[in-house]
């Protein structure tokens, strides 16, 4: 098999996304030093009210999306929770719910959580020790809260997920991560790799080709560990894996809600949606779209022509745009955004040069203008 045919993607997800995200709020008791949300301790009057959020699922439902998670800030922060879990569920999503760790999530609230028929926990665990993760998270404890909240889960027989953010600081440590991850139990570990936006600054990133030999460690753990391994704005990763098969290397599953090779991107099977409505293509890519209190979300998924951009592969530039890997992968496109001001630009943190080509390697941006919030 060549490298462009492994490149022909079976869909572009061009009637539904696979997986739709609702940031229910942007309240969280956690200070971490990337948050996309530059998460504030109050909730905003201006949230979807519960029966916003109630119609918001019932749109996924009826659209048919595969899989649904609430987010935030903290989505146990909104006192609603329960009721918004209970609703999607009885609509028959395919719910997950991504908490952060702290006291609010309740070895009560998971063990209701699990009676409701959740799908799946998922908790970011940032290091392989307290003082790592509790640094980067910005609350002493917050270690000790997510193997808590983890160890309640296995309990309550609900499926878990671990989330891990790489970054500078911690791109060395994935073999000590996955150690940890096998031993909490959870079913998929979900790394993702930092986008300089909200609080994540651009001194955070690693460099590219310590993403790419970290991308190379990941395939081989994820080849001997029993849990699934994917990655987020590290499309890439599916990159890496088509060489690995095509040397001879073994096929990894890629564990996602038990789909494979799920070749989703900002916009490109994945949609986001704001605590107060706004519709965006990721939560890392904040170019609004529209807004579901007056726009029925998958018509914006669906037409918008950020949306229809972003799963037009042939529109991309520069290096990815010449990459015979662009549509199994495609590169982040929140990073492109993050740091040229340009969605459909390379993802500086690829180190792959596609056979050939004489373009630039990096360093297209403009002016960096990250956009921050004041906390």
């Amino acid at each position: 098999m060549s490298a462009a045919s492994t490149s022909s993607a079976p869909g572009k997800f061009d009637a539904r996304p696979f997986l739709a995200i609702w940031e229910t709020t942007q309240a969280c008791d956690l200070i971490c030093k990337h948050c996309r949300a530059c998460a504030q301790a109050a909730r905003n009057p201006q949230e979807l009210t519960t029966e916003e959020g109630k119609g918001l699922l019932d749109q996924f439902a009826s659209g048919g999306v595969p899989l649904v998670v609430l987010t935030g800030g903290d989505p146990a922060k909104r006192p609603d929770l329960l009721e918004l879990v209970e609703h999607g569920i009885r609509a028959g999503l395919n719910l997950g719910l991504t908490p952060s760790a702290t006291p609010l999530v309740t070895d009560a609230l998971v063990a209701e959580l699990a009676a409701l028929g959740l799908s799946r926990l998922a908790i970011s665990i940032d290091g392989p020790t307290p003082a790592v993760h509790d640094d980067f998270r910005g609350v002493d404890g917050s270690f000790a809260e997510a193997r808590r909240i983890l160890a309640a889960a296995r309990r309550a027989g609900l499926a878990t997920q671990a989330n891990t953010t790489i970054h500078a600081g911690n791109i060395g440590q994935l073999s000590a991560m996955a150690a940890l991850v096998e031993e909490l139990g959870a079913r998929l570990w979900s790394v993702f790799y930092v986008v300089p936006t909200g609080r994540a600054q651009a001194d955070m990133l690693p460099d590219a080709d310590s993403v790419e030999a970290s991308l190379q460690e990941l395939a081989q753990i994820a080849a001997r560990v029993r849990f699934g391994v994917k990655t987020t704005a590290a499309p890439h990763y599916r990159r890496v894996l088509a060489q690995r098969a095509k040397r001879g290397d073994g096929r990894i599953q890629h564990g996602t809600y038990g789909a494979t090779a799920i070749r989703i991107n900002d916009g490109r099977g994945f949609v986001f949606v704001s605590h107060q409505g706004e519709i965006f293509p990721s939560g890392f890519l904040p170019v609004a779209c529209g807004n579901v209190r007056n726009d029925p979300v998958l018509d914006v998924y669906r037409n918008h022509p950020v949306f229809t951009a972003l799963r037009d592969t042939e529109r991309l530039r520069g290096k990815c745009g010449a990459c015979e890997y662009r549509n199994l992968c495609g590169g982040s496109r929140a990073r492109a955004y993050a740091l040229t001001n340009d969605y459909l630009r390379s993802d500086e943190l690829c180190s792959y040069v596609p056979p050939g080509y004489t373009g630039p390697l990096g360093l297209e941006r403009e002016p960096l203008r990250l956009r921050l919030v004041e906390t």
